[in-house]
């Protein structure tokens, strides 16, 4: 039987922030100490390590865990979590999960309402300083499930963060990759046919876009795609583009920057305990949740009716 432990797990990506975590953690980790905060901590290795360094230290007992890294670290540091309670039936509501910024997106901490500034983040965690977000689970065609700790979806910005991966995984680590990737999506835009659907309701069926589901409102390192995400109302926002004229479309992209997605009389926007994204069509469409792509269509997403704890104002 494990003793529950009070101090804070560490998950630490050196490869975040375009190779700028080393630096970033030394100042951290003597800034935590300076304020007497009680942790260890562990570097990742490989792809999905903080999933499973979060996974085996909550075996051991740990339940209050900080990821320093981006938006990815986060949404491997939750999944582990997700599937530790899956397995042992372990309430969310004993864990505490935070992110010590040094990404490049850190559009958790947006949604969240954490200032992108290490020594407030540091002053929020050693005063204990926290809220709640719902533990949403995402199942794909592989029939895994991860969790999603704010943003996915299906189409235009999965392609993008395929491409923004892919070019990590061969080393790029320039801030550059983002727009280049972004370019060559649009240059080659391509329309995917889906059928969505929120809570057994039929909510578009057709060619589009862009599919996004949200617990938390900002994605693509301040977007606002699905704006009135909350992210302790036990629903998950969703958002489809459908193909409308590139013209329409420009005209309607002023709303991802001032938070009027679900005014559009273009977009179609809905809250819902549960998504899921069909194609109609065989070309295989990829998920990405996170910023982390995992998985293809069909995908499921859902409000689980659970609670996390997170550090937070």
């Amino acid at each position: 039987m494990y003793e529950t432990k009070t101090e804070w797990y560490i998950i630490v990506n050196p490869r975040a922030g375009s190779g700028k975590t080393i630096s970033g953690w030394a100042e951290a980790e003597s800034l935590l100490r300076g304020r007497g905060v009680p942790f260890t901590f562990e570097f990742t290795h490989y792809k999905s390590h903080a999933r499973e360094l979060a996974f085996q230290a909550a075996g051991k007992g740990f339940r209050k865990f900080i990821a320093v890294g981006g938006d990815g670290t986060v949404h491997e540091m939750f999944s582990g979590v997700l599937d530790y309670c899956s397995g042992t039936g372990t309430p969310a509501r004993e864990f505490l999960l935070g992110n010590i910024p040094i990404g490049s997106g850190n559009d958790w901490l947006k949604s969240v309402g954490v200032p992108n500034d290490l020594e407030k983040v540091v002053g929020l965690i050693a005063s204990g300083s926290s809220g709640v977000q719902d533990l949403v689970s995402v199942r794909t065609s592989d029939g895994r499930a991860c969790c999603m700790a704010n943003i996915g979806g299906a189409g235009f910005d999965s392609r993008v963060c395929e491409r923004v991966n892919a070019r990590k995984e061969r080393g790029h680590r320039s801030r550059l990759i983002y727009v280049t990737s972004l370019i060559v999506t649009i240059l080659k835009l391509k329309r995917m046919n889906v059928e969505v659907t929120g809570d057994g309701e039929l909510l578009y069926s057709g060619p589009c876009y862009s599919v996004a589901f949200g617990n938390g409102r900002f994605s693509g390192g301040g977007m606002l795609q699905t704006a009135d995400a909350v992210m302790d109302d036990g629903l998950v926002d969703v958002m489809v583009v459908p193909v409308v004229s590139l013209l329409r479309i420009m005209r309607e992209l002023h709303r991802l920057f001032d938070g009027t997605t679900p005014k559009s009389p273009v977009l179609i926007y809905r809250q819902c305990r549960e998504v899921t994204v069909t194609p109609l069509s065989p070309r295989t469409e990829p998920v990405e949740v996170d910023g982390e792509i995992e998985g293809h269509l069909p995908v499921s997403v859902s409000a689980t009716g659970q609670r996390i704890g997170i550090v937070a104002p």
